[in-house]
């Protein structure tokens, strides 16, 4: 790893190292305990984020993961005074199928908080995105509500990648493994029970967008694998020009900056799919 995504990956190591001497495993699953939350997996093999996103593709629809991000490392700053309850309830009255929380503090503005705000306020399974490179952060995600957990290839060798996999799996998440280069997505796929999705943003340089990189790694997944094209897709006519073969659009910078977000959300969640092999 080099730039950008080797320094958050430090970073957040940091942080996590931290954060474990502040608040143990331990705690975080005492207080899951006394908040009643439970390991729970309540559509048979599939966890909600996956049973969501599956829902959409049986109905031939595009599946929108709404995104919740106060900034971004290429643009800064997206919105001021950013409401995530109010946000997130926008997302699913438009029709999003599942919302992305970012956590990561110093370069998206993200916090666990942001995650538990929206937790609250949704009854659609939110994404917990962030840098993770400690379970402990997956067991905070899942205490603070979310459903699922992002995890970055290029970030974590395969050893980790399915520790990390069980660890979410055991507690009833799912999980969302996405890869920008080549050879990651590759792994991914290996790795990978359900979600794979394919990141047009270089997270070693955040400013450069490869829209293309969907069309090139598409054929990659594995049929029983949802897709999910990350970044770069702003309009309609983004989404009608992915692959057929994806099933799934993960979108902020554009809900974000956007005057009416959910208005784009209905437009994408339009977009109509083949339906393909229900996923195990």
């Amino acid at each position: 790893m080099t730039d950008f995504l080797e320094q958050v990956v430090a970073e957040r190591r940091a942080d996590v190292e931290r954060v474990k001497r502040e608040t143990p495993e331990r705690v975080l699953l005492e207080r899951a305990a006394a908040r009643g939350i439970r390991p729970v997996r309540q559509y048979g093999a599939r966890d909600r984020f996956t049973h969501a996103l599956w829902m959409r593709q049986t109905e031939g629809r595009l599946a929108v993961i709404g995104e919740v991000k106060r900034a971004s490392p290429a643009l800064g700053t997206l919105k001021v005074d950013v409401d995530v309850r109010t946000t997130a309830r926008l997302y699913e009255a438009a029709g999003a199928a599942a919302i992305s929380v970012l956590c990561e503090p110093r370069h998206w503005g993200g916090t666990l908080d942001d995650l538990r705000a929206v937790a609250e306020v949704v009854d659609i399974p939110v994404l917990c995105k962030d840098v993770i490179v400690d379970e402990h952060q997956i067991v905070a995600a899942w205490a603070g509500g979310a459903a699922a957990v992002l995890l970055i290839a290029e970030a974590l060798d395969d050893r980790t990648l399915r520790r990390f996999i069980q660890r979410a799996d055991a507690l009833g998440m799912g999980v969302l493994v996405e890869a920008h280069e080549t050879t990651a997505f590759e792994r991914a796929v290996r790795v990978a029970p359900s979600v794979v999705g394919v990141n047009a943003r270089d997270l070693r340089a955040p400013k450069e967008i490869r829209p293309e990189r969907i069309r090139l790694l598409h054929h990659v997944a594995r049929v029983h694998q949802i897709l999910v094209a990350e970044s770069g897709i702003a309009t309609l006519d983004d989404a009608r020009m992915l692959p057929a073969r994806v099933d799934a659009v993960l979108v902020g910078t554009a809900l974000m900056r956007a005057a009416d977000p959910a208005v784009l959300i209905r437009q994408l969640a339009s977009v109509r799919r083949a339906t393909t092999v229900a996923v195990p």
